[in-house]
């Protein structure tokens, strides 16, 4: 059984203040204009957190979580350690099936920042000890290349309009966990 030590606490706790903090001293802002696309047919997926606001501040810093949820920083690593998931963090529904040419989007209904980044295939983010602690040792090298504006705050918005048919794969890139298939049947 893996033991969540004091070390290994510090090493998260920096490693998810650089992941919510962004790509350097530059403010995270939601996307601008998107939420008003998704009307009509367009599809939308949650992202959802739990984030207890107390807890996770005091742990990772002021602002880090902004809304109301009832899991603490501790019971998030401990339910990680032990289960490699939490199911408070997701996206839902985390599959749908879209129409060449209808639109889908996504809003971060969570209390923390997140991002809904289409990937090749699924792997870690850009916090090695959430990596570790859910299994996803290899990053996605989408994650890897993430720009300020991938970062959805609480209530940012991702929208999208494909244009091939196929199956397109969606993680969050700082919980890696948090994953979506959107499937695009052809005309």
């Amino acid at each position: 059984m893996r033991r969540f030590t004091p070390i290994i606490a510090a090493a998260a706790i920096a490693a998810i203040q650089v992941a919510c903090s962004g790509t350097g001293s530059e403010p995270l802002a939601p996307p601008t204009g998107p939420a008003a696309s998704l009307t009509g047919d367009a599809r939308r997926i949650e992202i959802r957190d739990q984030c207890d606001p107390a807890t996770f501040n005091a742990a990772l810093g002021a602002g880090t979580c902004t809304r109301q949820g009832s899991v603490t920083f501790a019971r998030f690593i401990d339910r990680l350690t032990r289960t490699r998931t939490i199911n408070d963090w997701k996206f839902a529904p985390n599959a749908i099936d879209i129409q060449l040419g209808q639109s889908f989007g996504a809003v971060n209904r969570g209390g923390e920042v997140h991002t809904f980044t289409e990937v090749e295939e699924f792997g870690g983010g850009v916090v090695p000890l959430l990596n570790h602690l859910s299994g996803n040792e290899h990053v996605a090298p989408e994650c890897a290349a993430l720009k300020p504006e991938d970062f959805l705050a609480p209530g940012g918005t991702f929208h999208d309009t494909p244009d091939a048919a196929g199956t397109e794969k969606y993680q969050c890139c700082i919980h890696p966990w948090m994953r979506a298939t959107v499937t695009i049947h052809g005309a």
